[in-house]
């Protein structure tokens, strides 16, 4: 199971012509390439299921939303791929960016809600010497690298500007990324490269997920 390497072609030439009369024309030769870019998030599902627990795969519609946008071209030039961790127990999830000349694989929290992200500040405050430990593994590091977010500039509200973890404190958004070329998307074994990538990633979500289905007293919420 791979990806075809005609997906770059047509977003190539979708970006040169975006507009609805070049897209109904080639509208047959996009849902090829779509169907086969679905069949392997399926595949990638049932792979990472040997091993996590994934609820379901979605693959982002093309057609964008232009309602509040001052870009008012009507489709993506980008496959957008997402898998879901089944919640309550299993938390954060996986993403997939196909684009010409920006590909890359995500994990983490992109958006936590307000409830979230004070409950992995609290953590953090409390032992963030256990994230830190997680993030400094070396084949953890090899294969995923920094943590990525956005992040306050000083100090999150209710905490010291030299408190011993500030600089995970700040972090709004707890992200990693790995970036690809078109080439590498495209070769048989993508797929076990993306399996064994987000084997890798599992201690951070794993500890993620303990932390965001648990109270400050180590006690279950779910």
């Amino acid at each position: 199971m791979q990806f075809p390497s005609e997906l770059y072609t047509f977003f190539k030439e979708l970006k040169h012509n975006n507009n609805r009369e070049w897209f109904a024309t080639h509208k047959p030769r996009f849902k090829e390439i779509e169907s086969q870019v679905k069949a392997f998030g399926e595949a990638l599902k049932d792979q990472l299921n040997q091993h996590d627990s994934i609820d379901r795969f979605k693959l982002f519609r093309i057609y964008r939303d232009i309602r509040f946008s001052k870009d008012k071209t009507p489709f993506k030039t980008h496959f957008g791929l997402t898998w879901h961790r089944t919640k309550p127990q299993n938390r954060g999830g996986y993403y997939l960016h196909l684009s010409p000349g920006k590909n890359f694989l995500a994990c983490g929290f992109w958006a936590p809600n307000p409830a979230d992200l004070k409950r992995i500040r609290q953590e953090i405050d409390i032992d963030g010497d256990e994230y830190r430990a997680i993030l400094n593994d070396k084949s953890f590091r090899s294969v995923w690298g920094e943590l990525e977010g956005e992040a306050v500039k000083t100090a999150p509200k209710g905490y010291a500007k030299d408190h011993p973890q500030i600089d995970l404190l700040r972090f709004k958004q707890h992200i990693f990324t790995i970036d690809y070329t078109d080439k590498e998307i495209c070769q048989p074994d993508f797929i076990d490269r993306g399996d064994k990538a987000l084997q890798a990633v599992r201690p951070f979500v794993d500890y993620m997920s303990d932390v965001l289905t648990t109270n400050t007293d180590g006690e279950s919420l779910v």
